[in-house]
């Protein structure tokens, strides 16, 4: 998979990259993340890429022109299955999404600065936009790194065991079960003893009783989908 970003600050994006998931995908050529400078694009040689509103008002918006010449270029590079604009407007980021967008092969995340983007960019060239929930933040930057590693560890071979990502929270629209590791007694605290039986069946059973409680009790929303 191909993933591009435009930002006006590329340096909040060195990180999430460069270590863990994220890492061992790209060192086995599964995730290829390739974040640009939008002034590279900037409308004059002082790097100008944002301007006052028509109307007025507080905040800068961000120009059509250094976003429209980037979009195109890059699309000729890696022709886009999606143009993803953060925004706080956006339909909200949940698992399912994740997994749709896992299946795709080349990507480009816009991050949204300042009042956000010029609105010709959103309807002539932006194909979905996405929040990451009911907050604003200083722009979309850490936006599209969260959806980066929620996207990126779904691509097959890129967790040791390909079966974990289908046990994580959300996948069957509920949360994970309580999970436990040794020492079977710490401190008088036990694990359950069904965990130690070795009867699977069983041990799948109380996970997904564990899975439905939890749920009930925490995000009562999800079992009503």
């Amino acid at each position: 998979m191909n993933i591009h970003i435009l930002s006006v600050v590329p340096e909040l994006l060195e990180s999430p990259f460069s270590h863990s998931i994220m890492k061992r995908a790209a060192d086995k050529g599964l995730l290829h993340v390739t974040v640009h400078h939008l002034r590279k694009w900037a409308v004059n040689e002082y790097g100008m890429v944002d301007d006052y509103q028509f109307g007025g008002g507080a905040g800068m918006v961000m120009m059509c022109e250094p976003l429209v010449k980037a979009i195109e270029e890059l699309n000729t590079i890696h022709p886009f299955d999606e143009i993803i604009y953060l925004t706080p407007d956006g339909k909200q980021f949940d698992q399912g999404m994740a997994n749709g967008l896992s299946l795709k092969n080349n990507l480009l995340f816009i991050c949204g600065h300042y009042k956000g983007i010029d609105q010709r960019v959103r309807e002539h060239f932006i194909t979905m936009e996405v929040s990451i929930g009911d907050f604003v933040m200083s722009g979309g930057e850490l936006g599209a790194a969260v959806m980066v590693d929620a996207i990126g560890r779904l691509i097959p071979g890129v967790l040791n065991d390909e079966t974990s990502a289908l046990f994580d929270s959300f996948q069957d629209n509920l949360l994970a079960p309580p999970v436990y590791t040794r020492p079977e007694d710490f401190r008088g605290w036990k694990v359950p003893e069904v965990l130690m039986s070795g009867n699977h069946k069983k041990i799948d059973e109380w996970r997904h009783e564990q899975a439905l409680k939890r749920t009930a009790e925490r995000r009562p929303d999800l079992l009503k989908d």
